[in-house]
């Protein structure tokens, strides 16, 4: 019995100087971005040796890779809780609902946008498949989610675009078509397009930009995400 106590005290301190870890990292990278995620300034923040570090962590790019699956996969949960909540929505609610989650989420984890959007960290190698391929790959479909949700009104206005599926990189295609079989090749390409409105103006919100430019920049997501709604046929 002590030595089980013994074992799950010292598994529980471990879990907690992991998460103390990648949260300096992330303090790190705030103060002084991705260059600033080193293990040695890791440790000399938190008053560890560097050898100390090396057992919870090998390499910087251990790391990097963990902290990219946490906030990747942050995301894809908030997003598709705000998918499944919004389930008896209007298609323009939906999208709206997405949407909103999509930023909320930017705003409260700015450097875990920048981790998995922006800013690479020098030299980092990710492992074969990517940091976080299973939040990415339900990120990428709940794009892709948005697009289908409206395509009974948007394939009236992109229905006839010049799209067929050799212009998509054939690893979407294995996530999106599965998902959304009905959806043809100027559907994927509107979920891009959709995809390129959101994520743009959110990454000017989150380096600061927008803001600069703004006192209002909640009242410009809300005008752009209307203006999107519409364009997509639906009734905002």
């Amino acid at each position: 019995m002590a030595a089980t106590r013994s074992t799950g005290r010292r598994e529980r301190l471990r879990a907690e100087t992991t998460a103390d870890i990648k949260r300096t990292a992330l303090e790190l990278m705030r103060a002084g971005g991705p260059d600033a995620i080193t293990l040695r300034a890791i440790a000399r923040e938190m008053g560890m040796t560097a050898n100390a570090i090396y057992g919870y962590f090998a390499t910087r790019d251990d790391l990097v890779t963990a902290l990219i699956a946490d906030v990747y996969t942050v995301l894809a949960d908030a997003v598709d809780a705000a998918w499944a909540a919004s389930a008896e929505d209007a298609p323009a609610q939906r999208v709206q609902a997405w949407a909103h989650a999509f930023r909320d989420w930017a705003l409260a984890n700015p450097e875990g946008f920048r981790l998995v959007y922006g800013d690479p960290v020098p030299g980092y190698r990710a492992p074969e498949g990517g940091a976080a391929p299973d939040a990415a790959r339900r990120v990428c479909v709940a794009i892709a989610g948005l697009a289908d949700a409206a395509w009974g009104a948007a394939g009236q206005v992109y229905g006839e675009d010049d799209f067929g599926w050799g212009d998509f990189d054939p690893g979407l295609l294995e996530k999106v078509r599965p998902a959304f079989p009905g959806l043809p090749p100027a559907g994927v390409a509107l979920a891009l397009r959709i995809w390129g409105h959101l994520h743009g103006l959110v990454a000017l919100e989150v380096y600061g930009h927008l803001r600069a430019q703004t006192l209002s920049p909640n009242k410009i997501f809300h005008a752009e995400l209307t203006s999107l709604v519409r364009s997509l046929g639906l009734v905002a």
